[in-house]
């Protein structure tokens, strides 16, 4: 299992257990994380999954692809360079402990 702790623009914190394997995306979907929305179930067409990877992360996450830059250009809040699609993100069991961001806004 893989720690995941997702804290909200207010800064409220919500910290799941899942398996290695999915999605952030998939993660917070499939456990009602507010502010996750995923319209488009993970294809990177949305940006409805825009989270911000806490610095001490950074290094632990997969490149970014250029369709993943294309749809955080479209996102409804503010990126900057911690920002990534939680679709393109694949839970590693090295993974454990990642604290992720949500926006403000994500339509």
């Amino acid at each position: 299992m893989v720690q995941v702790t997702f804290v909200s623009a207010a800064g409220d914190r919500r910290t799941l257990d899942v398996r290695a394997g999915i999605s952030v995306m998939e993660a917070a979907v499939q456990n009602g994380v507010v502010g996750i929305i995923g319209e488009c179930g993970g294809s990177a067409m949305c940006a409805t999954c825009h989270v911000h990877v806490d610095p001490a992360f950074a290094d632990q996450m997969p490149p970014q692809q250029e369709i993943e830059e294309a749809m955080l250009d479209c996102a409804a809040a503010p990126t900057d360079e911690r920002s990534r699609l939680g679709c393109q993100i694949l839970l590693t069991e090295g993974m454990d402990g990642l604290i992720l961001h949500l926006p403000e806004a994500q339509v």
